[in-house]
């Protein structure tokens, strides 16, 4: 998890809301915890904070597109880097 706040709630309701979207079945593992992508509830009780490796896994039959999908939130940072200032 790149994003310096981790996992909060927003990301995590970007993220369930993509996972919504798709057929396939979404996971999240982080540690020994597995969780539904698709619920927000599931996804904040991770407690991911900066630095955390999380796992995405889907299956079904739109699972790649899902995943590109949801890679792309994590790439752009859940949009979390707008505004903000490099030092």
């Amino acid at each position: 998890m790149a994003n310096r706040q981790g996992l909060h709630a927003r990301p995590a309701d970007l993220l369930a809301r993509e996972a919504r979207r798709w057929q396939s079945r979404i996971e999240l593992v982080a540690d020994s915890q597995r969780v539904d992508g698709k619920s927000i509830l599931d996804v904040l009780t991770l407690a991911a904070e900066a630095g955390t490796r999380l796992v995405v896994e889907a299956t079904g039959p739109d699972a790649r597109e899902a995943l590109e999908a949801i890679g792309s939130l994590f790439d752009r940072n859940f949009n979390e880097h707008a505004g903000s200032q490099q030092t």
